[in-house]
């Protein structure tokens, strides 16, 4: 009996999906549902490129799975179109900034877009920037940049100088033009930009509001209706991911991911439908590797940070201030005999640490003693200690942290 190849076998006969990549998060529906303003708002900015002109930077703010990625593309695809139709030079280019360890790689993707020749590393920045004035310069072209996730270019080191460079870019240009899109998930990413590139960048500023349930219920079966086979999905499936996704700020990536995995569960279990509990384990499996993919790639001082919030808060049962955290930081920094970064510096890892979603600042009450704010988990805990003991360079506080769960790590 060979294993294997009954598996594939199984996996060429499928019964849940017609089209699994339309609910991947990369996928640009013809349609988007609830998002007519938005997208009628940004293609009337990007309009005057079709007429050779350069058309405003623009900064579009909402939290994840608001479709500001998906709006952007989407406009960007018909300009391109339109733009073939009518004989104007439009291009547009698109970059994700958290998919690159550096500003280096970033702006050479930029000028691989455009034409311009760049090795993988080994030219300096200005060099880059050279190369990329003289691939657009004389092409008489509108070059439409978008930046996605535009807060993991500006956090890294020489990154404000790169997007300094992108704004003053059409300064040094002749018959071309380069306007430029970021995208965030932070409201307050341009009031830490250098004011050069602030004033430069946020010409025009976006907010995209969250989905509610039934906005998330009506694009759910709009993507359902291409991606699986009729008749699979039980009647409640639906509005119980609109629902569960709901009460994450109106996510429509999280909402897609739950009906997706869970069909994949159900595939993978040999069902011929998706039930509610298909989607409770795609909930828990999701949570779960997301959590882990965070965690692992996270620094050292932002492990040492988040391990002292779990320590702090008993394992996720309470909640815990920065000044806790910052004095449980130091004692495990001290004791692993390693530089302790200052309050403000942590602060700073709270911050990023709330933005990716781990964990959740809120404000408390405290009677006579005035409000204050203080930190939660928002991820499970077993999972988070599980995935900081696989860190070796936390060995010598593994024990520590694991007395939280009564728990005695193997890690050394």
């Amino acid at each position: 009996m060979d294993i294997v190849r009954d598996v594939f076998s199984s996996a060429l006969k499928p019964r849940i999906f017609r089209d699994r990549e339309k609910l991947l998060p990369d996928y640009v529906p013809e349609f988007l549902p609830h998002r007519e303003s938005e997208i009628k708002r940004v293609a009337s900015i990007l309009a005057p490129a079709l007429r050779g002109e350069k058309p405003s930077n623009i900064f579009i703010y909402g939290l994840t799975g608001t479709g500001k990625t998906a709006v952007v593309r989407h406009v960007l695809s018909k300009l391109e179109v339109t733009a073939r139709e009518v004989k104007a030079r439009v291009k547009g280019v698109y970059v994700n900034a958290r998919y690159r360890d550096t500003p280096y790689r970033i702006i050479a993707d930029i000028g691989e877009a455009v034409g311009a020749r760049i090795p993988f590393t080994g030219l300096s920045v200005g060099e880059v920037f050279g190369r990329i004035l003289k691939a657009v310069s004389d092409t008489n072209t509108i070059y439409v940049v978008v930046l996605d996730e535009i807060d993991f270019l500006a956090r890294k080191r020489g990154g404000d100088d790169v997007l300094y460079k992108l704004t003053r870019i059409n300064s040094e240009l002749r018959s071309s033009r380069i306007s430029l899109i970021g995208v965030t998930n932070s409201a307050d990413l341009v009031e830490s930009l250098d004011p050069r590139v602030k004033s430069s960048l946020g010409e025009v500023e976006l907010v995209f509001p969250p989905y509610n349930a039934e906005q998330l219920k009506d694009i759910l079966e709009a993507r359902a209706r291409e991606a699986f086979q009729p008749g699979v999905l039980e009647e409640d499936i639906i509005p119980l991911c609109a629902a569960l996704a709901a009460r994450e700020h109106g996510d429509a990536r999280r909402a897609l991911d739950l009906l997706r995995v869970a069909g994949e569960i159900a595939e993978r279990l040999g069902d011929s439908r998706v039930t509610r509990n298909h989607v409770y384990m795609a909930r828990d499996e999701i949570e779960r590797d997301r959590v882990v993919d965070i965690v692992r790639t996270l620094p050292l001082h932002s492990k040492l940070v988040l391990a002292s919030i779990l320590m702090v808060t008993g394992g996720g049962s309470s909640y815990a201030t920065t000044g806790e955290v910052y004095e449980k930081y130091r004692y495990l920094t001290v004791k692993l005999g390693i530089e302790t970064v200052t309050l403000r510096r942590v602060s700073g890892i709270l911050a990023e640490l709330d933005m990716l979603g781990v964990i959740a600042g809120r404000v408390v009450s405290r009677g006579r003693y005035g409000k204050t704010r203080v930190l939660e988990l928002a991820v499970d805990p077993g999972v988070l200690y599980k995935t900081l003991s696989e860190d070796i360079a936390l060995g010598d506080v593994i024990d520590d942290i694991g007395r939280v769960f009564g728990k005695r790590s193997s890690v050394r």
